[in-house]
């Protein structure tokens, strides 16, 4: 659902003084303790953040996709890590019920993701089954009205908080790559179901990944989404909105990065003057500035094309490739604009430049992008 004009910016507002008065000065205790507090998880829960993109029947704010990009680009002006924690509800872990789910499973699940009293994780990636999604060997076995999950997923954001996953496992074994898929809501109370250490991470403390082990877990097959071996349909939707999703994600922290770049320019000296009045600074922050532009406008019409229901298969690819990347030159340039305060912990810019590395990693590698992009193009003639 499109808001209007006011309630938007009221929207905008408030999460941009939650980020700048309440996050930002959290970021460097919440990367050194490597936790968000919980005070902080029940004050998102209180904004509906959990709720953003979850139909208002159910007890979320049901955010067109292009409201939801200006929302996480606001959201993506701090540390990543806090959107982290509630991301999954928001997309991969909850679109596939919201998309695919019968009423009985929305009515059962969707109110307690809405308001945060169930995190939610996605399990597709798996430790031989990652940009090549089709291999996954994680099976589900028929027996009578329950599915027997055995298998393990690797890198699965939330999985230690969520009380409910999306997984995505091999229902025949017959059929070779997804075709044989199917997408189940698996519970975590579900025996049989073992979570791994968390991973020790480049960047982007305080979000934690984990393996989840599944030996021999019962759920039943009114837990399936959509038919049986429609898993990568399922997929490919979710996928969809949450390319757009991140590319939001990184626009937010381009814009951050180069506010601080501009700040900082102004403020330090060299040679008898700022830093921002020599040309090649400038350069810099022109480059930053024209990219970040470009990749913002490029995924709002993507946004909106999605709200008016056209398929956006490229677009959605096209914006999280292009974004991921550019963030990540934005987050160089920024080093290189601070110098040696950019490669210290002191002003953070060196957590950023760590923290924006995966964006060109999850949710589809830069890779399967331009595979993406080069197939549809093709498809569609030019």
């Amino acid at each position: 659902m499109a808001l209007d004009a006011e309630t938007r910016t009221q929207l905008l507002d408030t999460l941009r003084r939650f980020v700048t008065e309440r996050l930002r000065p959290l970021e460097a205790k919440v990367s050194e303790d490597d936790r968000i507090p919980d005070e902080v998880l029940e004050e998102m829960k209180a904004l509906g953040l959990f709720g953003l993109t979850i139909p208002e029947e159910y007890g979320g704010l049901d955010l067109s996709s292009e409201d939801e990009c200006l929302a996480i680009i606001e959201m993506g002006r701090v540390s990543p890590a806090f959107r982290s924690a509630f991301g999954t509800n928001v997309g991969i872990g909850s679109q596939g019920l919201v998309m695919f789910g019968t009423e009985a499973q929305k009515q059962k699940y969707l109110p307690g993701v809405a308001s945060g009293e169930i995190v939610t994780s996605f399990c597709l990636t798996e430790p031989e089954a990652g940009s090549d999604s089709g291999s996954v060997q994680t099976r589900a076995t028929r027996d009578g009205d329950h599915y027997v999950l055995n298998g393990t997923k690797r890198y699965i954001t939330n999985a230690a908080r969520a009380g409910l996953y999306t997984v995505m496992a091999r229902t025949d074994p017959e059929k070779k790559g997804g075709s044989g898929v199917s997408a189940i809501l698996v519970e975590r109370n579900t025996p049989g179901i073992t979570i791994g250490k968390p991973e020790k991470k480049m960047g982007q403390q305080g979000a934690h990944i984990h393996d989840v082990i599944f030996e021999n877990a019962r759920v039943p097959v009114e837990n399936r989404l959509g038919g049986e071996g429609e898993g990568f349909k399922v997929a490919m939707q979710v996928l969809d909105r949450g390319r757009l999703h991140v590319g939001a994600l990184c626009i937010g922290m381009a814009e951050r990065l180069i506010a601080d770049s501009v700040a900082y320019a102004r403020e330090r000296r060299q040679f008898g003057q700022p830093i921002a009045s020599f040309q090649l600074i400038q350069g810099m922050i022109a480059d930053s500035k024209t990219e970040a532009m470009a990749a913002k406008a490029l995924l709002l019409d993507s946004a909106r094309k999605r709200d008016a229901g056209e398929p956006v298969i490229l677009e959605a690819a096209a914006s999280k490739y292009y974004c991921s990347e550019m963030v990540g030159r934005v987050a160089d340039r920024a080093v290189q604009i601070f110098g040696g305060a950019g490669y210290v912990a002191d002003h953070g810019i060196e957590r950023c430049y760590r923290d924006v590395r995966i964006f060109r990693i999850y949710e589809g590698t830069s890779q399967v992008q331009q595979v993406i992009i080069a197939r549809e193009t093709m498809k569609q003639g030019g």
